[in-house]
């Protein structure tokens, strides 16, 4: 017995490791709220600092990157005298238009791709290939076929998000555990009520992410489209202002679509906290 109750060489040797406690470097367990706010800060100032170090000492000509002041003076000068509202909201509403119609086109066909074998063998070639296309060859077919209105711009927004829609939406649909499907079957669920019942409220979330996700590349594609002959949009205004060297234009249309995205991802990412309470632990 004494023998038996002997450490051996193997068990001497074995030692055990426990992580130490850490704050900043800990995995998903909890984060200061103060802490957060620091580092948001800091994301924020510090390369305001740096551009404002840069522009002062004049390292770059002014011409190719002027102060934040002049960037933010001319920005108050575009909204009061030059009408930049009118451009926003021309902007917004082709983004909005392009990314609802690539929403109502795009999840269902992802939805679909992701429950049946069969249309995912139908449509994954054309989805596989069309998405490695570049939008911009397409611009001069669009506006043979439909013109230099309107609704050229929304489909070019359109098809430079639907595919990515289409596709996020299977993968999600793809990720559901088979054993609860077949739980469904078990209980004497149809087809209808599986795709209804337990898919889509399954993916809901995910979907909701996928959107929050893809709306930046809406607004991507927004300068591209209103290359189509605009006469107003914040694409139009950054070309226009490119055209004169009025780079301080330039970069406050492109802050300011900076600050819209950031505005909407935040909105969509509340939305999506209040419709799906539960799937917050997965979120984060």
């Amino acid at each position: 017995m004494a023998q038996s109750s002997m450490a051996t060489p193997e068990t001497a040797s074995r030692e055990y490791h426990y992580l130490k406690p850490s704050v900043f470097w800990s995995i998903r367990n909890g984060f200061p709220r103060w802490l957060s706010l620091l580092l948001v800060g800091l994301a924020l100032v510090v390369p305001l600092l740096l551009w404002t170090a840069i522009s002062s000492l004049k390292l770059v000509p002014a011409m190719f990157l002027p102060s934040p002041r002049a960037v933010f003076d001319a920005g108050i000068k575009m909204f009061t005298e030059e009408s930049l509202m009118v451009d926003v909201l021309a902007s917004s509403t082709r983004v909005l238009a392009g990314f609802v119609l690539a929403g109502i086109i795009g999840v269902p066909m992802g939805l679909a791709m992701g429950t049946f074998y069969s249309l995912d063998s139908l449509l994954s070639p054309i989805v596989g290939t069309v998405r490695y296309m570049p939008v911009t060859a397409f611009v001069p077919l669009i506006v043979i076929w439909l013109g230099l209105e309107e609704p050229s711009k929304i489909l070019i927004i359109m098809l430079g998000v639907v595919l990515y829609n289409a596709i996020m939406a299977a993968d999600a649909v793809k990720f559901i555990p088979n054993e609860m499907i077949n739980v469904a079957y078990t209980l004497g669920a149809t087809r209808r009520d599986v795709v209804f019942k337990v898919i889509i409220p399954a993916v809901f979330p995910s979907v909701l992410d996928t959107l929050r996700v893809n709306i930046s590349g809406a607004w991507n594609f927004l300068v591209i489209a209103e290359l189509v002959a605009s006469q107003n949009g914040l694409g139009f205004r950054i070309i226009q202002a490119q055209r004169f060297l009025q780079t301080e234009k330039v970069l406050f249309c492109i802050a300011l679509i900076g600050l819209i995205g950031l505005a909407i991802d935040y909105s969509l990412k509340w939305i999506s906290q209040q419709l799906t309470p539960w799937a917050d632990q997965i979120r984060h």
